[in-house]
């Protein structure tokens, strides 16, 4: 999530902020246009790399 966001603030010059309300705007979007039986999937992807981004974070510390 947090690559999608640095390349919202690069490319499209938008504020943290922003990029952020933007990434929400476009999950609500997508799941909203996609069929029911398909959202947990999209809902797993999203939270698998959420997760991605704080174990990248707790691997970075050298505690893991």
């Amino acid at each position: 999530m947090n690559e999608l966001i640095q390349e919202l603030v690069q490319k499209a010059g938008l504020t943290e902020e922003q990029a952020r309300k933007a990434v929400a705007v476009m999950t609500e979007f997508v799941e909203g246009k996609i069929p029911p039986m398909m959202r947990p999937m999209v809902n797993k992807f999203l939270s698998k790399a959420k997760k991605d981004q704080e174990d990248d974070v707790m691997d970075d510390s050298g505690l893991f």
